[in-house]
């Protein structure tokens, strides 16, 4: 699962590392949360890749009640193909979700510690994502939504956690928004160049927000 991530790199020069030229200003986060807004790139029609703002916890177009995003923040990279929730935007609306680091929580006995995770060399990278546009049949409410594609935790991670974001470099970004008929896993980007740190518990609060929750707690670790 992936829960929390962060955003803080300029967005335009991000942006343009995944093939957008023109951009908006993100303001930095460092504890994104569901239902909060992220930023992410999507093939446009008309102008080719843009990059937007979309609610985290995917609708699909079919549902009746938007509350269903709550509990679609991730799709499973082993089923997104086949269900029904994810199979139509896994076909047609791919998307790249921008981040700097994520956090995962790493349980000892009783007690669960945060853990920051980010690359090596500190830059930005994409998250393999979904969008949907969902529209009220019976108000004028409209919401455009996304969630995060996750995978089985490689080496380094499954000492954190069992599972992982699809974390994908500028290569694997092109194949997956090309809607190649691949595995979410054989296009995610070496992730062996990770390093997480324990960080303040002061992020499990959704509404603590600021650099100082991206600050080592702790020793970090390397793969």
């Amino acid at each position: 699962m992936c829960g929390r991530f962060a955003f803080y790199s300029p967005s335009e020069a991000t942006a343009a590392l995944f093939g957008v030229s023109a951009s908006l200003a993100v303001e930095p986060r460092y504890n994104i949360a569901p239902t909060q807004y992220l930023a992410a790139i999507r093939n446009d029609e008309r102008e080719g890749r843009e990059l937007v703002m979309l609610r985290w916890g995917l609708v699909p177009f079919w549902a009746k009640d938007p509350s269903i995003g709550n509990r679609m923040i991730n799709a499973r990279a082993e089923t997104v193909a086949e269900k029904p929730a994810y199979r139509a935007a896994y076909r047609q609306r791919r998307c790249l979700v921008l981040a700097d680091g994520f956090y995962e929580w790493h349980k000892e006995g009783s007690v669960k510690t945060p853990y920051y995770i980010s690359l090596k060399s500190g830059g930005p990278f994409a998250l393999a994502g979904l969008w949907e546009h969902w529209q009220s049949k019976e108000t004028d409410e409209s919401l455009q939504t996304a969630t995060l594609i996750t995978t089985a935790a490689n080496e380094f991670m499954a000492t954190l956690h069992h599972r992982m974001p699809v974390i994908l470099g500028p290569s694997g970004a092109d194949r997956w928004m090309a809607g190649d008929d691949l595995h979410p896993d054989a296009i995610a980007a070496d992730c062996s160049a990770l390093s997480a740190w324990p960080v303040n518990r002061r992020v499990n609060n959704a509404r603590n927000e600021g650099e100082d929750l991206i600050e080592p707690a702790g020793e970090a670790v390397s793969g």
